[in-house]
């Protein structure tokens, strides 16, 4: 059973799933036909799920579910959803996080493992990813990628996290990376390389 933020009131408190508190999780997207079909997907392995989708509505889920695990996707209409994770850890410390985006980048992967996410992974995705991320014991490495970034695109990643570091100033990246401010520009404006 998928319980929305529709058939919660604020007076009412969320009853924790039925069948099994250990298997419990909160799905938050802003996409409502992605977070449809993962929760579907998840109901179907055995997960008890709640959706949510914004960051309002998944910080007051994971306060009064104090779910078991959880996947958040880090650009919501409202937020952040790296802005939930502490509110989950506060909640229940020994829940874990999965990060989705749609703009994964080096930078913000680092970001949602220091906010206490145990695994990131960029979209599209598939349910059976997102089950091996959660349920992965972290004793060991997770098999490699099946399409590993090129390396061209582990360039512009780098490029990419050092200009968020200088503020997304030009000159200071260029000068950083040791690199002049024109060819610099030529890469920003570029979009991300394939793979």
């Amino acid at each position: 059973m998928t319980i929305t933020p529709a058939t919660l009131t604020p007076e009412q408190p969320a009853p924790l799933p039925a069948r099994d508190a250990a298997r419990s999780l909160l799905i938050v997207d802003d996409d409502i036909a992605f977070r449809t079909r993962l929760a579907r997907a998840m109901e179907k392995r055995g997960f008890e799920v709640v959706t949510a989708d914004g960051l309002a509505t998944g910080i007051d889920l994971a306060r009064r579910v104090a779910p078991a695990f959880a996947v958040l996707d880090l650009r919501l209409g409202d937020g952040n959803g790296l802005d939930i994770v502490p509110v989950l850890h506060e909640a229940r410390p020994d829940s874990r996080v999965i990060m989705l985006t749609g703009y994964g980048n080096i930078a913000t992967a680092v970001a949602a493992v220091k906010a206490g996410a145990v695994d990131y992974l960029a979209k599209p995705t598939d349910a059976d990813q997102i089950e091996a991320a959660l349920l992965n014991p972290g004793e060991k490495l997770p098999p490699p990628p099946e399409n590993p970034m090129s390396a061209d695109r582990v360039r512009w990643e780098h490029i990419q996290r050092v200009f968020e570091q200088c503020d997304r100033n030009v000159s200071e990246t260029a000068r950083r990376l040791k690199m002049h401010r024109r060819t610099l520009q030529r890469i920003l404006n570029k979009h991300a390389p394939r793979g």
